[in-house]
């Protein structure tokens, strides 16, 4: 893990829509701990869906929530709509974890939300741009980013669950 100053900001303030209307509404996660990672439907890594489902089942009762961030900026990789893809999450992989509208997280178009996420370096230093589909980001119960990991880290890997129960005390 590596930490920062932090003068990004919280991400509790980003407004951001929920993947079948309305708001995500990231202010409701005040106090609870967050894996905000970007999601696509039609990538290598897309079993890792069932990784992030089994983190959300194990810690959500403790204040913890994966956030998923439908994302179609490489290849193309999630090009559904928004009901395919909560058909598909739900369908293949039982996700019960929320879902955000799709977004852009690199370039010109870049949501807000990354804007506040890509400053922050993971194990390795890597900031700016997200690399891939999966490349996650654990915010703290008060809203900073404390880690990043790289779309390969797995999400049951010993290195996030460790940060996870870090934050949940």
């Amino acid at each position: 893990m590596t930490t920062t100053d932090h003068n990004n900001g919280s991400v509790l303030d980003v407004e951001i829509g929920a993947l079948q209307g309305g708001s995500a509404e990231l202010a409701q996660y005040a106090g609870k701990t967050v894996l905000i990672v970007n999601v696509a439907s039609k990538c290598g890594l897309t079993p890792q869906y069932s990784g992030l489902e089994r983190l959300q089942e194990r810690f959500a009762g403790q204040g913890f929530t994966v956030l998923g961030v439908p994302c179609n900026q490489f290849l193309g990789q999630e090009p559904g709509t928004a009901e395919e893809i909560a058909e598909f999450c739900s369908a293949t992989y039982g996700v019960t974890f929320p879902l955000t509208e799709k977004a852009e997280v690199n370039g010109e178009g870049r949501h807000p939300l990354y804007e506040r996420l890509v400053g922050f370096a993971d194990g390795e230093g890597h900031t700016g741009d997200i690399r891939w589909n999966f490349e996650k980001f654990l915010i703290g119960p008060d809203g900073q980013v404390v880690a990043r990991f790289s779309p390969q880290t797995e999400p049951e890997s010993a290195e996030i669950v460790a940060a996870v129960e870090g934050l949940l005390g």
